[in-house]
């Protein structure tokens, strides 16, 4: 059995980690080289790091600050934000990281999946998906730009297409359950995963161990990220390691 994997995310916005609540309210949380370090040392599986404000803001992902965090880290290391042609891929793979994460410009010109898995493989892309519940459709709808623009996609569809295209990983972020420390969406999380056949990250409502317990076998998620919670100190990912190892889940020591 593959293991599950725990993964801290790093929300940088103008070069500073921070947090918020359903992508508002946002509160400095650190450097990021500093607190991906901390990561590294505490048994962290892997980070992602989202440049939140880049697609919005039409412009880079903050080049320098990957690079300098891919020099202190041992472990493998994602980069979304601001990232929309295979030549955006290429400059954030060559500045150290080792998977890119595309939202905005995966929706808005789906080819983007297709290119980049073929001139640097699956392994590679990952495409993240902010999906928040609809209720008069019974279903959830993708956003991009940071949550700020409704796409009317249906992320179950949109979930299938990516893996079609070539992603080799889905980031899934509940819009819902950002930040709210009230749990994951498991409904959501469970139906992507199980229509698709790549690895799913489950996002948004980490509050306690048993969170990440529930995602991981009601979800079917192959890995759990959060971001306040390790940021903060609340939860250390070596306790929560071994809290899942009780329950029976099998993560990396």
């Amino acid at each position: 059995m593959l293991c599950k994997r725990i993964i801290p995310c790093l929300d940088v916005n103008q070069g500073r980690v921070v947090k918020g609540i359903q992508f508002v309210n946002l509160i400095d949380a650190g450097d990021p080289v500093e607190v991906a370090k901390q990561y590294n040392k505490n048994h962290a599986d892997e980070i992602v790091f989202l440049d939140i404000t880049a697609s919005h803001e039409g412009r880079d992902t903050i080049l320098d600050v990957v690079n300098q965090t891919a020099k202190e880290i041992f472990i493998p290391l994602t980069v979304g934000g601001g990232i929309r042609t295979t030549e955006d891929i290429k400059k954030i793979l060559r500045a150290g990281a080792d998977k890119v994460a595309i939202n905005s410009s995966a929706v808005k010109n789906p080819h983007l999946i297709n290119e980049g898995a073929k001139q640097y493989g699956n392994q590679c892309i990952v495409v993240a998906i902010d999906a928040k519940r609809n209720t008069e459709k019974g279903s959830w709808d993708v956003y991009i730009h940071g949550g700020r623009l409704n796409t009317n996609k249906d992320a179950i569809a949109w979930a299938k297409e990516v893996q079609q295209r070539g992603a080799g990983e889905i980031l899934l972020t509940s819009m819902d359950c950002d930040g709210t420390k009230n749990g994951y969406d498991i409904e959501l999380t469970k139906k992507v995963s199980q229509a698709v056949g790549i690895p799913v990250i489950a996002s948004g409502g980490a509050g306690t161990p048993q969170h990440f317990s529930d995602v991981l076998t009601e979800g079917y998620a192959d890995a759990a990220l959060a971001a306040s919670l390790f940021h903060f100190g609340e939860i250390q990912i070596l306790e929560l390691k071994n809290y899942l190892k009780n329950e029976g889940i099998t993560v990396r020591p």
